[in-house]
């Protein structure tokens, strides 16, 4: 196969948070298998969605339910599989005209059974068929604000004076419009996380530093139902900045909480107030935390099998048992599904790895990043990547039989899941593009709202200079 063949020696790690980028740019290490990867995922979107409705599994081969997010990223990738070729333009409007009009159209009320969302938000899981709620999931803001950021980038992308282009833009501008972002808001300004119909909200609320990110800027830049002003600076005064393996930065140990918000906003040169005290931007906030947790991979503290300089990662994932095992004489704590991550006073590791982690910090190293992704393929061959790409994790020190949730063992090897989960596939064909060809960034800088949203919580510089008009 294609990712077999040698690897090209690596240059220095180029560029910079500010740096001016091509068209479309690959790495030393980029060669063929890259764009392949990248493929691979795509196609997993494209052939797991229901075509009728544009629902996207949460997870698949064997998909319980739809994820509203994983629509988000489906929607978002759209575009890039008609700029790459793999599909027409034709084919990626009638499949986002669908999907809008489904969201549309979907039935809005408190009821506890029989409808889709509520108030313009939409539970966190829903039924792959009629779209409606998943027995008692929540009502979440930051999964509709994922969703959301595909709307609004099918909008901006579907541009074209033609009557169904017309239309996705119309509804992508309706659904986000409807979404009443301010009923979510806590006194103090923070945004709640979850509402359900039988006890209303849930008493957890986003606080900084995380994925929630284009959670307040979204809901920052309505103009219909925006939060307060001063939710930025809520959800950033509980930012936690500290060295962890000779990275200063705002931790957060998933790399998921580092990528997810960068996929549809350019951080690159924009500065809110808290980055301008600290002189660096949010997208050199993300280079660091990949970066710190190679250097975690490389330490290897706990021992862990199969951690290397090209072998790192640790995000939200499938695992394989919820269980303590002695391995080698020594006790580990293995989890099932588990927001794993590494930064300074929060260490969730397990033995896990998932190549999301890498694949979506390929903005921020992608000389590491394409290393990485080789290597792990390399190493594992088909254990590890298949038809659509990187299975979602895989843990090298679990190699002797013992039951597992999902996957299987493979003996002397280690444990890999049987799984694709759409917010984890999403991350891998986005980021990639981002670096290829600023494609995501490019539609985002041009949407009003993202810019309003930007300007309200007081970021300037940049690309975003002269555009905040208040």
């Amino acid at each position: 196969m294609r990712y077999l063949t040698l690897l090209s020696l690596l240059l220095p790690l180029m560029g910079c948070a500010n740096a001016t980028t091509s068209p479309d740019r690959a790495p030393p290490a980029f060669d063929d298998f890259v764009p392949e990867v990248q493929e691979r995922t795509f196609r997993w979107f494209w052939d797991t969605t229901n075509p009728e409705n544009g629902l996207v599994p949460d997870r698949w081969p064997e998909p319980p339910f739809a994820s509203i997010a994983a629509v988000g990223f489906g929607l978002s990738a759209y575009p890039v599989g008609v700029e790459r070729g793999w599909i027409t333009r034709e084919e990626a409007r009638e499949r986002t005209l669908n999907t809008l009009r489904f969201f549309w159209n979907a039935p809005q009320g408190d009821a506890a059974t029989g409808m889709t969302g509520y108030r313009g938000f939409f539970y966190h899981f829903i039924d792959m068929d009629q779209g409606l709620r998943y027995r008692d999931v929540e009502l979440s803001t930051i999964d509709t604000a994922l969703l959301m950021a595909g709307v609004l980038t099918v909008g901006e992308y579907f541009d074209q004076d033609d009557p169904v282009e017309e239309e996705i833009r119309a509804l992508a501008d309706s659904l986000y419009r409807r979404v009443e972002w301010d009923w979510f808001q806590r006194e103090d300004g923070l945004i709640r996380m979850a509402w359900y119909p039988d006890r209303g909200f849930g008493p957890p609320v986003y606080t900084g530093y995380n994925e929630a990110m284009i959670l307040y800027l979204l809901a920052l830049g309505s103009p219909t139902h925006p939060v307060d002003a001063r939710a930025w600076s809520a959800f950033t005064s509980s930012y936690e900045w500290a060295d962890f393996y000779g990275q200063e930065h705002v931790n957060f140990a998933p790399l998921f909480g580092h990528q997810y918000s960068h996929i549809w906003v350019d951080f690159r040169g924009i500065r809110d107030a808290y980055m301008r005290s600290r002189g660096i931007d949010y997208f050199e906030n993300s280079r660091r935390a990949a970066l710190a947790q190679r250097e975690y991979a490389i330490d290897n503290p706990n021992g862990w099998v199969g951690y290397d300089a090209n072998v790192w990662g640790l995000t939200a994932s499938d695992g394989p048992v919820g269980a303590t095992i002695v391995i080698d004489g020594r006790e580990r704590q293995f989890r099932t599904y588990w927001a794993r991550g590494a930064a300074a006073g929060d260490i969730r590791d397990d033995g896990t790895i998932a190549p999301t982690a890498v694949g979506g910090s390929f903005p921020f190293v992608p000389e590491l990043a394409a290393q990485a992704l080789r290597t792990m393929a390399e190493r594992y061959g088909e254990h590890l990547y298949r038809e659509y790409g990187f299975i979602d994790a895989f843990n090298p020190t679990l190699r002797t039989e013992h039951p597992v949730t999902a996957g299987e063992i493979v003996p002397g090897v280690g444990w890999f899941d049987d799984q694709y989960l759409g917010i984890d596939q999403g991350p891998i064909v986005l980021m990639i593009e981002n670096y290829r060809s600023e494609l995501i960034w490019r539609l985002m800088r041009n949407n009003d709202y993202i810019v309003r949203g930007l300007c309200r919580a007081g970021f300037s510089g940049g690309w975003l200079e002269g555009r905040c008009t208040q």
